[in-house]
């Protein structure tokens, strides 16, 4: 896909491309297999995390999941990944412990809290406020860390994932409203896959076969969100840069040197 499409990549266009791309993890069971069994093992999982980021790091380019392997590397990735998500989520977090923490406070000591503070709507209402709190902070910077993972990937460098302007700009260029809708999807699709688990008898299998099918198509279609919005599209190093028209490169020495030149005026060979 090349990069000037990227900007004109309507919605529907992005979740297509995107589920084709998730079909490719199917052309290969054993790559599938592996990336299952590793899901289901505690800390070992973080290699399908950086599976996710080397998604992200080859997309556009690739039509396809790339190959499972370096594991190492892949394993470090999703070490990255998780800390960026532990970071953003201190603060959600501190609320929910709170809700938590005081809940089995009331629930150990019920005996001594007096019955008008233990029967008051403000009591209770204060733990659904703090639950509140938590969950919309949650949710809210769920949506924005999928930018800054992103950002952080394409970039290699983990203090890009809390380059807070740099990610704000971007997701202005794609438009908070395209942005917003994008991300709705995203946690809709992901409530029902979720949902697929519960199914009797056979849940777990399905949630199974799928979380890692879905952890691609995100991974790729946040990718195209995020390209959409970037100044810069990134060239695969792979694809050289052509010469003007009017030099040429020395035969000997490498040097750029007019197209019309006889002799080459750095090592003075002729061409």
């Amino acid at each position: 896909m090349e990069s000037r499409d990227l900007k004109r990549l309507s919605l529907q266009e992005n979740i297509s491309e995107s589920i084709e791309y998730a079909k490719g993890l199917f052309t290969d069971f054993g790559r599938l297999i592996i990336l299952i069994v590793l899901n289901l093992i505690p800390i070992v999982n973080f290699i399908v995390v950086g599976y996710y980021a080397k998604c992200i790091k080859e997309s556009p380019e690739s039509t396809s999941p790339p190959k499972l392997t370096d594991f190492g590397s892949l394993w470090v990735q999703g070490l990255k990944i998780i800390v960026v998500i532990v970071v953003y989520m201190i603060i959600p977090g501190i609320f929910l412990g709170l809700t938590v923490a005081s809940f089995i406070f009331t629930m150990r000591y019920f005996p001594i809290v007096p019955p008008h503070v233990m029967y008051s709507g403000f009591y209770w209402s204060f733990f659904g406020v703090l639950a509140l709190i938590g969950v919309v902070l949650a949710f809210l910077l769920s949506l924005w860390m999928a930018m800054c993972i992103v950002n952080m990937v394409k970039k290699d460098s983990l203090s890009k994932a809390f380059a807070i302007r740099s990610i704000l700009r971007i997701i202005g260029n794609v438009g908070w409203g395209y942005y917003i809708v994008w991300a709705i999807i995203i946690f809709i699709l992901s409530i029902i896959v979720e949902l697929l688990g519960a199914i009797p008898y056979i849940g777990w299998i399905i949630s199974l076969i799928v979380s890692p099918a879905f952890g691609v198509f995100t991974a790729r279609s946040a990718t195209l969100v995020y390209l959409k919005g970037a100044e810069e599209v990134q060239v695969p190093s792979s694809v050289p840069t052509p010469a003007p028209a009017d030099v040429k490169f020395c035969i000997y020495c490498g040097a750029r040197i007019p197209a019309d030149a006889e002799y080459c005026p750095k090592c003075g060979r002729k061409q």
